[in-house]
C-alpha cells in the first residue's frame, strides 16, 4: 500500500514528506526527507538525520515558488539557493505547493508584523479552510503594503513641509531686499508654486489615507462574510455526518430485526460498520483511500474497487463469501452492547484499581566503549557475550515478552469476530504491533536466570493475566502464557539465536507463538521476524525488522502472509513498511493489510483480483481491487520524557514496579536489575557477577546429578572427579557467556554425557548434553501440540493458586 495521504495543510502546521531533489547530472534526482516548519523548508537524507544533521534550509518569506510540470516545481530565493524538486504524483505536488504557499504567506505576514508593531489592523483568526486562508492572507498582505506606501508618502510630505517652509523663509528674506520689480515678481511666483506644491502633497496624502481606510473597512466585511460561509459549511458537514450515522444505525437495526439470509446482506454497508475504533466508520477521512503502487519486488498491487461494489446489494456480489459479508455487523453489535454488558471495561472502571507509575529514574549518562568489548566477540552468540549493564535496559527478556500484550485490545476485538477471515486481520495486526516498541529500544534486556519468572496480572484493569518462565539457559528459552476473560489464550516459547557481524547485530527468534480463541476454537500460530541492530561500531544505533511471517489458522486453513520490508537507502517506499494478504484455504484473497510496524496498520476488503504485469524478477504480480482502507491498529504515543527513560512505553514503565505477593523468582526482585533502574550501575555490575557465579554453582550441581543418573555406580565417582577438575574452565561461563565442554575422562571410553550427546549410555538410556540436564520447569511442561505439530512448553497450572495461598515453598532461591 502506498504511503497514507497526509491531511490538507493548514497555516502553522508542520508538513513533512519525501520528495526527490535534483543534485547533479551524475546522480540526478535523489530522495530526501523535507520538513516545512515556521516558514523554513529544510531537508535531510533520512528521517533519522532530523535530530542532528540538516542538509539545507531555505526561508520562504523571500522565496519564489514556480511550477514546472505535473510533478516538478522550483523554489528559489533570488539566486543564492535554488531547489529543483519532484513529487511522486501531481496530487502530492499540489499538496506541497499549497503547504508552501500557506507557509510563505504566513512568513511574510509575520515579518511585516515584526517590522510594523504599531499596525492597528485586526489580526485574522486562523482559518481551517484552505481557500479562505489564502484569500485572507492575500487581503492582509495588500493592506499592509498600502499602509507601508502611505507611511512612505507621509515621510515625504514631512520633508516637503520642512524644506518648503525653509524655501518660503528664504524667499521672504529676498523680498526684503530692494531689487528690481521683475525680480520681486519672480520671487512671488516661486512662493506661490511652493505653497501649491505643499497643498497638493497634503491632498495626495489625505486621498491615500482615505483609500486605505476604505480598503480596511471592506476587508472586515469580507472577513465576516467568509467566516459566515465557513460556519455554514461546517454545520452542513456535521448535519450530513449525523444523517449518515443515523442511516447506518437504522440499516443495522433493520437487519437485526429482520432475519435475512446472509446472501441478502450488503457488503458495502457491512464494511462501513465493521472496523472497530475510537469513532464510527463514517468518521474516516476520505483522504485515507487505499491506493498503492508498490515497487518491485512487491508481490501485489492494490487499486480502488469499482464504485459499483459500493452500491450493489450483497446478493449480486458473488466474489465475497457470505461469512465475510456478515462479519462487520457482528462486531458493531458487540461494540454497541458493551455499555449494557456487566463485564465490559466501563463497568470494571467503577472498581478501584491500582494506580501504576508513570516515570522511572532518568538514565545516567555513563560513557563506555562498545567496540572495546565487542571486537573480540565477532561471530559469537549474543547470549554468550559477557556484557556490563551499561548496554542493558532495566527490564528482563521475560518482561520484554510480556510487552507483546500492550495492544491486547486487538485480541479482544478478534474474539468478538464471527468471521475467521476478519479475525485473522486482527491477529495479524497484533503480530505487527508487538514490534512497535522496538523502534528506539537499542538497549539489551537482561538475560533471565534459569527458573526466573515474571507475572503480569492485569485482570482488573484489562481482563487478562500473563506468566513467563525461563525454562532453559543454554540455549536461552522462555515460555509465556496469557489468558483473557474475553475468550483468548496466547502462548509462546521463544529461543533467541543471535550473531554479531561487526557492523550490525542480527537476532533471530526461534520458536512458535500460538493464539487460541475459546468461542470459535480457532487456533493460530506464527513465528517472529529477524531483528537487526545497525551501526554497532560507528554512528547512532538503529533497529530494523525484516523477514516474512505466515499466520496460519489450523482449524480453517486461512492464512495471512506478512512481509516486513528491510530498510533500503535507494527505496522509494515508506521506511518500516509491512504488507500482507489474508487468504482462505483455497488461496483466494479476502483482505489486504498495509502500514508500518512502528506507526499503524490498515486493512481493506478485496473485491476483485487479477494478474498484472511482471516485475523485475519476472514474477507476475497480482492486482487487487479493494474498498477504502480502514485503520485497524495505531501505535500509542510514548510518555513525556521517554527519551530519558530508555524510550519505555507506558506499559513498560510499570513492568518493573515492585508488587506484593509475587513469586520470589519474579524479575521485579532481581537485585542487579533493580540497582540499574535506580541508576547505581557500578553496584549493579557487581551484583550481576554475583548472580552469575551463583547460577554457575547451581548448574554444576545439576550436571553432577545428571552424570550420576546415566553412569554406572562404579564409575560415577570417577566421572564426578573429572567434572570437578574442569570447573576452572567454567569460570568464564557467565549469564551471557557460553558453556565450556570439559575434556575427556582419562578412564578409557568415557561415558561422560558432555561428549556423548545423542548416543546410548551404559544402560541403554539416551544421553543428553550437560546443559540439557535434569532441570524441569516449575510452571510449564513440554508437550506436543497436535494442531500445529510443534513441541513447546505449555503452562501446567498452579501459579495463581500458589499466589492466592501465598505459598512459594516450591520456588528455588535464584537471587
Amino acid at each position: 500500500m502506498s504511503e497514507p495521504k497526509p491531511p490538507t495543510p493548514t497555516p502553522g502546521d508542520t508538513y513533512k514528506g519525501w520528495l526527490f531533489k535534483w543534485t547533479n547530472y551524475i546522480k540526478g534526482y535523489q530522495r530526501r526527507w523535507f520538513v516545512l516548519s515556521n516558514g523554513l523548508l529544510s531537508y535531510y537524507r533520512t528521517q533519522a538525520e532530523m535530530g542532528h544533521t540538516c542538509r539545507g534550509t531555505i526561508n520562504l518569506a523571500t522565496a519564489n515558488i514556480a511550477v514546472e510540470d505535473s510533478c516538478n516545481f522550483v523554489i528559489s530565493n533570488g539566486g543564492a539557493q535554488t531547489y529543483h524538486l519532484k513529487a511522486n504524483s501531481e496530487v502530492e505536488r499540489q499538496r506541497w505547493i499549497t503547504a508552501l504557499e500557506l507557509a510563505k504567506a504566513k512568513a511574510v505576514r509575520m515579518q511585516a508584523e515584526s517590522d510594523d508593531s504599531g499596525d492597528d489592523c485586526p489580526a485574522v483568526p486562523p482559518t481551517s479552510g484552505q481557500g479562505g486562508g489564502c484569500r485572507n492572507s492575500e487581503v492582509q498582505s495588500t493592506l499592509r503594503t498600502l499602509n507601508s506606501k502611505v507611511e512612505d508618502l507621509t515621510t515625504c510630505n514631512d520633508l516637503i513641509v520642512k524644506h518648503g517652509s525653509a524655501l518660503q523663509r528664504s524667499l521672504s528674506e529676498l523680498e526684503g531686499i530692494r531689487v528690481g520689480g521683475e525680480m520681486g515678481e519672480k520671487i512671488r511666483q516661486v512662493t506661490e508654486r511652493a505653497t501649491l506644491f505643499r497643498i497638493t502633497s497634503n491632498a495626495m496624502i489625505n486621498a491615500c489615507r482615505d483609500f486605505l481606510s476604505l480598503a480596511q473597512s471592506h476587508s472586515k466585511r469580507w472577513q465576516k462574510a467568509l467566516q459566515v460561509e465557513r460556519d455554514q459549511r461546517i454545520r452542513l458537514e456535521e448535519t450530513l455526518e449525523q444523517l449518515a450515522k443515523q442511516h447506518n444505525h437504522l440499516e443495522r437495526a433493520f437487519r437485526g430485526a429482520t432475519v435475512l439470509p446472509p446472501s441478502f446482506s450488503n457488503p458495502a454497508l457491512g464494511n462501513k460498520g465493521g472496523v472497530p475504533g475510537k469513532g464510527d466508520a463514517s468518521d474516516e477521512d476520505d483522504d485515507n483511500e487505499f491506493f498503492d503502487a508498490m515497487e518491485d519486488p512487491a508481490e501485489f498491487i492494490t487499486v480502488p474497487a469499482d464504485p459499483k461494489y459500493h452500491r450493489r446489494s450483497g446478493s449480486n456480489v458473488s466474489g465475497i463469501s457470505n461469512e465475510t459479508g456478515m462479519d462487520d455487523q457482528s462486531v458493531n453489535f458487540d461494540e454497541l452492547s458493551l455499555a449494557s454488558n456487566p463485564e465490559s471495561p466501563q463497568s470494571l472502571e467503577l472498581e478501584p484499581v491500582r494506580q501504576r507509575r508513570t516515570r522511572i529514574p532518568d538514565k545516567p549518562n555513563y560513557y563506555l566503549n562498545l567496540w572495546s568489548i565487542m571486537k573480540n566477540c565477532i561471530g559469537k552468540e549474543l547470549s554468550k557475550i559477557p556484557m556490563p549493564v551499561n548496554f542493558n535496559e532495566p527490564l528482563s527478556m521475560l518482561q520484554r515478552l510480556s510487552e507483546d500484550l500492550e495492544y491486547y485490545e486487538l485480541l479482544d476485538k478478534a474474539a468478538k469476530c464471527q468471521s475467521s477471515l476478519e479475525q485473522m486481520c486482527y491477529v495479524a495486526a497484533f503480530t505487527v504491533s508487538s514490534y512497535s516498541t522496538t523502534v528506539h529500544r537499542t538497549g539489551k534486556p537482561f538475560n533471565p536466570l534459569l527458573g526466573e519468572t515474571f507475572e503480569l496480572d492485569r485482570l482488573k484493569e484489562c481482563g487478562y493475566r500473563s506468566l513467563c518462565e525461563q525454562v532453559s539457559h543454554h540455549p536461552p528459552a522462555a515460555a509465556h502464557h496469557a489468558i483473557s476473560e474475553k475468550g483468548w489464550t496466547l502462548r509462546q516459547e521463544i529461543t533467541l539465536a543471535s550473531k554479531f557481524r561487526g557492523k550490525y547485530l542480527s537476532i533471530m527468534p526461534l520458536g512458535s507463538i500460538q493464539c487460541l480463541f475459546e468461542k470459535s476454537n480457532n487456533h493460530y500460530s506464527w513465528k517472529k521476524v529477524t531483528t537487526t541492530v545497525h551501526n554497532i561500531i560507528v554512528g547512532k544505533l538503529w533497529i530494523d525488522q525484516s523477514g516474512e511471517i505466515d499466520v496460519v489458522n489450523h482449524k480453517t486453513g486461512d492464512r495471512c502472509h506478512l512481509k516486513f520490508a528491510p530498510y533500503s537507502y535507494f527505496s522509494r517506499d515508506v521506511p518500516r513498511k509491512v504488507t500482507g494478504v489474508v487468504t482462505d484455504k483455497d488461496g483466494k484473497a479476502h483482505y489486504v493489510l498495509s502500514g508500518t510496524w512502528d506507526e499503524k496498520m490498515e486493512f481493506s476488503r478485496v473485491m476483485q483480483s487479477s494478474k498484472g504485469e511482471n516485475g523485475t524478477e519476472g514474477k507476475q504480480r497480482t492486482v487487487y481491487q479493494t474498498l477504502k482502507a480502514k485503520e485497524i491498529w495505531k501505535k500509542n504515543p510514548l510518555p513525556e520524557g521517554a527519551e530519558n527513560m530508555y524510550y519505555f512505553s507506558s506499559l513498560a514503565l510499570t513492568l518493573n514496579e515492585p508488587e506484593e505477593g509475587v513469586a520470589p523468582t519474579d524479575s521485579r526482585k532481581r537485585p542487579d536489575q533493580r540497582l540499574m533502574e535506580d541508576g547505581r550501575w557500578d553496584e549493579a555490575n557487581a551484583e550481576k557477577q554475583r548472580l552469575e557465579e551463583k547460577q554457575r554453582t547451581t548448574r554444576r550441581e545439576r550436571e553432577r546429578e545428571a552424570v550420576k543418573a546415566v553412569s554406572p555406580p562404579e564409575e560415577a565417582d570417577a566421572v564426578e572427579t573429572g567434572t570437578e577438575a574442569n570447573e576452572v574452565s567454567d569460570e568464564t561461563d557467565t549469564e551471557d557467556s557460553p558453556p565450556h565442554t570439559p575434556v575427556a575422562s582419562p578412564y578409557g571410553p568415557s561415558p561422560n554425557p558432555y561428549l556423548m550427546e545423542g548416543k546410548e549410555g551404559p544402560y541403554g538410556a539416551q544421553v543428553k548434553s550437560a546443559h540439557q540436564d535434569n532441570y524441569q520447569a516449575l510452571w510449564f511442561e513440554k508437550l506436543d501440540d497436535s494442531a500445529s505439530g510443534e513441541t513447546l512448553h505449555v503452562y501446567k497450572g498452579g501459579y495463581w493458586e500458589a499466589k492466592e495461598q501465598g505459598s512459594w515453598d516450591m520456588c528455588a532461591d535464584i537471587f
